[in-house]
């Protein structure tokens, strides 16, 4: 079994240190230096905007200073780690997602307001009004998690039953991963239950289980970051022990882990860089994989 030690944690660091942005940097230092949460928060705070929202680059592919939805799951990830899910910038993400909300209880994948603005190619506004369950089901399962009682989450949580509940198109990968973080949180445990064991081989389909497999795929890692979710249970002890050995042998001769997806402008790289750094190792110290 493969295990990081602290010479490879301060080459990670390292990595921070020389590409990261000042958030990752400090998320690194709160789950791995021992630091405090504050400056976590304070280096959060100016992604936010007046709508409650966050933008300015939060999501590394959307480079535009509007709110989207998919920065706002990043944000609530981020106050969760944080310690901070009684924060007040929680219920004005509620807020905010209620405000761009379509009638059928979902929010948009983004929002056609990037157009104005530089992102990644593969952010494109469908044009049509109605929710996706990425990332509805994200946030809906991460506002749950964070005990919140917005209004919006009525709406937002029976979106996702009814998506649950059609026998339509299995889910893509970015799909799986917004339901599991859905069923994970949802407060209704049976039919949370109910509605893993109905589609688990749907949501473990995307996976690639080959550890050596190049080019933009998901690891059982990626649906399994943690132990103690759902997403655990779609693959065997030994297929997450073969991919946690080669999530080690992935790092870079810079200490960190980049993207295995295209970069569009050079700046993202580095801003990828530094978040999946400390997400890497996130998931490298709960499954045991870092020496004590």
């Amino acid at each position: 079994m493969k295990v990081l030690n602290d010479a490879d944690l301060a080459r990670a660091e390292e990595c921070l240190l020389r590409d990261g942005r000042l958030i990752d940097r400090h998320r690194f230092a709160l789950h791995f230096r021992g630091g405090r949460a504050e400056p976590v928060l304070a280096a959060l705070r100016p992604y936010e905007n007046p709508d409650g929202g966050y933008g300015h680059a939060l999501e590394p592919d959307l480079r535009g200073e509007g709110s989207q939805p998919v920065p706002a799951q990043h944000a609530l990830e981020i106050l969760h780690q944080a310690g901070a899910s009684d924060d007040p910038a929680v219920a004005r993400i509620g807020d905010h997602l209620a405000s761009i909300t379509y009638e059928d209880g979902g929010v948009p994948f983004v929002l056609p307001s990037v157009r104005e603005t530089p992102h990644g190619p593969w952010w494109r506004a469908s044009g049509e009004e109605r929710g996706t369950i990425n990332p509805t089901a994200s946030l809906a399962g991460l506002l749950h998690r964070a005990g919140s009682d917005h209004p919006w989450l009525g709406p937002a949580t029976a979106f996702c039953w009814r998506h649950l509940e059609d026998e339509g198109a299995e889910p893509g990968p970015y799909d799986a991963l917004a339901i599991l973080m859905f069923l994970d949180h949802v407060p209704d445990r049976d039919r949370a239950e109910a509605a893993f064991a109905r589609v688990r081989d749907a949501l473990a389909a995307p996976a690639t289980l080959d550890p050596s497999a190049e080019g933009a795929v998901h690891s059982p890692l990626d649906f399994a970051p943690a132990p103690g979710g759902l997403g655990r249970r779609l693959f065997t002890a030994e297929v997450i022990d073969a991919h946690l050995d080669a999530l080690i042998d992935a790092r870079g001769e810079h200490g960190g882990w980049d993207v295995n997806f295209p970069v569009w402008t050079p700046v993202t790289r580095h801003d990828w860089r530094g978040f999946l750094t400390v997400e890497r190792l996130r998931t490298l110290k709960a499954y045991g994989r870092l020496k004590p």
